[in-house]
């Protein structure tokens, strides 16, 4: 039997959703549409045609949905703000402005995070994220949004998962907006950086007192210990991990992508996109294994199975120790230049219904590699949950389960999960 789990003096515990999963209500109070609200009803892009036009319904059952965190008892939600109802005129942010009310007043710290890849369709239809106008038309959001809940709202978060919306939005197609670019989708990288700099200077002149990006971050571990898949695995350390965290701390680009990149960068982008944040967020959900790629490979690296784990109802495998790993890492990587890290989605899908004992053990197993590493001296300050619901899983559609809640995606209606009941009692017992 393991050690009876304890949390780190201090640590925030929330949970986290994203507006195009859970909110629903796509068409109301002004919402403009969005590349998933395209990409989602373009025939073959989701599984089972599934779309986001109704979610969870959050926006209708916000209020039960923040009651449900009240009893569990979180600190702080981490929820994202839809760039399309930004622009939807003076309705368009009410919602938000109701749920930050809702939150304080049930003692829940509001964590918004400023762009969760739902890019307003009519800024794709002039380029997206590969033109360098939708970097200062993020700073122009970002300053609206800040305009309109600073006063209750001191903590952002920038961009979720750059990354991701980069490879599976531009580099493979597999996500909106659905383009196939492989390497030709290095200039989302750049300009989401770029919009993320000018961002955090947005919130800074109106009174924000912590920003920080959040990365999806993997260990990286080579498929063996012959040159190539070392190589190899370099490579895709650059392309996954210190692309969107080295220009950001260091205010360089990994020497790997540096001269596929020189092209995109103008005089002073470096200095804008390491304007200091107050912290890091990361998301962990796995290691990633990785060998040479194949002759001919459109890639320089080619990702192997991790064998001999347990795996999620995704098939994904499932590596506490690798949080541990990956959070030391990044302190020995970075050094001086780290600044307080909080784990911003940690999860994992289940098919084990409301009695999901595999999600209690995941969960279980990656706060203690949490705990390990804050006890090794990585300045770890928050871990957030994904998710609060059963959601919309992008392209899977519905076919995948991450809540502490479970949703009937008929009814819409909540049942709290095993999973739930048993955070409650740990976060009760601090």
């Amino acid at each position: 039997m393991p050690d009876p789990l304890t949390l780190p003096p201090g640590l925030e515990v929330g949970v986290a959703t994203a507006a195009y999963q859970v909110e629903g209500a796509v068409t109301e109070d002004g919402r403009v549409p969005s590349i998933w609200d395209t990409f989602a009803h373009t025939p073959g892009r989701t599984l089972g045609g599934d779309t986001g036009d109704v979610a969870c319904d959050h926006y209708h059952r916000m209020p039960e949905d923040v009651a449900l965190m009240a009893g569990l008892g979180v600190d702080a939600y981490r929820f994202s703000i839809a760039w399309p109802r930004a622009l939807g005129g003076p309705r368009g942010l009410d919602f938000y402005d109701r749920l930050v009310d809702a939150l304080l007043a049930r003692g829940i710290a509001p964590l918004p995070t400023l762009y969760h890849w739902d890019l307003p369709q009519a800024f794709e239809d002039e380029g997206g994220w590969l033109s360098r106008a939708t970097a200062e038309r993020f700073a122009e959001y970002a300053g609206s949004v800040a305009d309109r809940l600073g006063d209750r709202v001191r903590r952002w978060i920038t961009l979720n998962e750059p990354v991701v919306h980069m490879a599976e939005g531009y580099a493979f197609g597999t996500g909106a907006p659905g383009r196939e670019l492989l390497l030709g989708a290095l200039p989302a990288a750049h300009h989401q950086l770029l919009g993320h700099g000018l961002a955090v200077r947005a919130l800074r002149e109106r009174g924000a007192t912590q920003v920080m990006i959040t990365n999806n971050c993997t260990p990286v571990w080579p498929a063996s210990e012959d040159e190539a898949d070392v190589t190899a695995a370099a490579v895709y350390d650059a392309f996954h991990n210190r692309l969107f965290t080295d220009p950001v701390l260091l205010s360089t680009y990994p020497p790997e992508l540096a001269g596929a990149l020189a092209g995109l960068i103008h005089d002073g982008d470096l200095e804008i996109i390491a304007t200091p944040v107050d912290a890091l967020g990361v998301n962990y959900y796995n290691p990633t294994r990785v060998g040479a790629p194949p002759p001919d490979a459109a890639l320089p690296f080619d990702l192997r199975p991790i064998e001999g784990m347990p795996v999620t109802a995704f098939g994904w495998p499932v590596v506490p120790s690798g949080l541990r790993e990956l959070l030391t890492g990044l302190r020995e990587r970075y050094a001086a230049a780290l600044p307080p890290i909080y784990v911003t989605e940690n999860g994992c899908s289940t098919a084990d219904g409301v009695d999901d004992q595999a999600r209690i053990e995941f969960h279980a197993g990656h706060l203690r590699a949490l705990g390990e590493a804050a006890a090794a001296g990585v300045d770890v300050r928050g871990y957030f949950v994904w998710s609060l619901l059963d959601n919309f899983e992008w392209a899977a559609g519905f076919s995948q389960r991450f809540g502490l809640v479970r949703v009937d995606f008929g009814t819409r209606e909540r049942t709290p999960k095993a999973s739930y009941h048993w955070l409650r009692e740990l976060l009760a017992t601090r």
